[in-house]
């Protein structure tokens, strides 16, 4: 069993492949591809990780059309890291869980790795070498060299394994922050 993170999707969202530049036609191509990215990597028995923007629009607020996005999803199961743009109607469909940040035991890495939407300065064991994955940012920022973008937008509109995102933090330089937010003790 294999975890599987992505983040941005924004399923149904008409203005965001102009927004993002993203190289779809229009918004039913730009969801097709997407579902086949899923598709083409995550295995039944695999977990699949959204961190946060599942699906946004006019559709989103539609709960047949919601449930049937949902439903082309692959994996045994599903999760949500609650977005900006995940209304009451996507956080209620049935995923496997939902939070608005989480530790996950990924069996590739030595710590758990945390998720968020949002880009953050600190998380747990963040000193001892644990990453951080998020979305929200699209392509403006790959992240640092222990916070990984995990958004379509980053990484060829695909989902990507833990190994995946962290041979991309070990190319990205260190947050210029970080020696402000853990100094070493």
């Amino acid at each position: 069993m294999t975890h599987w993170y992505t983040a941005d999707l924004h399923l149904g969202h008409d203005s965001i492949v102009k927004n993002a530049n993203r190289p779809f036609r229009d918004t039913a191509h730009m969801d097709a591809q997407l579902i086949g990215q899923l598709w083409a990597r995550i295995m039944p028995e695999d977990d699949l990780w959204i961190v946060g923007d599942f699906a946004f629009g006019p559709q989103a607020k539609d709960g047949d059309w919601l449930l049937a996005m949902f439903g082309q999803l692959p994996g045994a199961r599903k999760h949500l890291v609650v977005g900006n743009h995940d209304g009451p109607l996507t956080r209620a469909l049935p995923w496997d869980s939902v939070s608005l940040m989480v530790e996950v035991d990924d069996v590739d890495a030595e710590r758990p790795v945390t998720l968020c939407h949002y880009p953050m300065m600190t998380w747990n064991h963040a000193r001892k070498g644990a990453l951080h994955f998020f979305g929200h940012t699209h392509g403006n920022w790959r992240g640092s060299a222990n916070a990984v973008n995990v958004g379509v937008d980053v990484w060829n509109y695909g989902p990507v394994t833990y190994r995946e995102a962290a041979h991309r933090a070990k190319l990205q330089p260190p947050n210029r922050h970080w020696k402000d937010v853990e100094p070493r003790a």
